[in-house]
């Protein structure tokens, strides 16, 4: 077993179990649920989310994340274990799939998670949104009109996949916990892991020079 803290991040569209499962996470790895936006962010968030430039929120939203992992940094390097609900594939996908035209290139020193991509059928997911009751934002709706262009995007990162559909908070947890990884921290998944059915596949590479479409 690795003697390194475990640093492990929750993925997936709206709906699939995100904000349920990350705190389950954290209470049973006794680690720290890490906000990947800060509470000062929070009034500037709703201010950000008011306006509709696409590259702006998604400059905020990285600056929020680049914060947090200072954070992350500081607990793992304690020996303290961390979770995080959503990292930086999340605002890369959900921003490039709605528009963004900036290219990020993310340091390579940056705190790796052991990440799992909750996944559930359309059907349930949209009825656990319709359950929910706080109110959909004007961003929420437009992830929701390409949530398939979402689902393509992070289709760019390697992430286990876990199915929640017809599953309870607990054994989605229990899917969690019995998922064997290749290692139990850092970069554990950051190796190339698309040949293994049960991964999605690793963030495809550009050539030099090449533009984008």
């Amino acid at each position: 077993m690795s003697d390194h803290p475990r640093f492990e991040s929750i993925e997936g569209l709206r709906g699939t179990g995100k904000s349920t499962i990350a705190p389950m996470l954290a209470a049973a790895r006794e680690a720290v649920l890490v906000p990947t936006v800060p509470a000062f962010y929070q009034p500037l968030r709703r201010e950000v989310d008011r306006r509709e430039n696409v590259e702006a929120r998604m400059c905020f939203y990285l600056s929020a994340l680049f914060t947090a992992a200072d954070d992350i940094r500081r607990y793992l390097s304690a020996g303290t274990p961390v979770v995080v609900e959503s990292y930086f594939a999340r605002c890369l996908a959900n921003h490039r799939a709605l528009g963004a035209r900036l290219g990020i290139t993310l340091p390579p020193d940056l705190p790796q998670p052991v990440t799992y991509y909750l996944v559930c059928e359309e059907d349930e997911r949209q009825t656990r949104l319709a359950g929910r009751d706080k109110p959909d934002t004007r961003w929420d709706a437009l992830v929701e009109s390409d949530s398939s262009s979402i689902t393509d995007a992070y289709a760019g990162f390697a992430m286990h996949r876990v199915d929640t559909t017809g599953r309870d908070p607990d054994e989605v947890l229990q899917a969690i916990l019995t998922t064997k990884v290749q290692g139990a921290h850092g970069r554990a998944d950051a190796e190339p892991v698309g040949a293994h059915p049960h991964l999605l596949p690793p963030v495809p590479r550009r050539a030099e020079g090449a533009h984008r479409t």
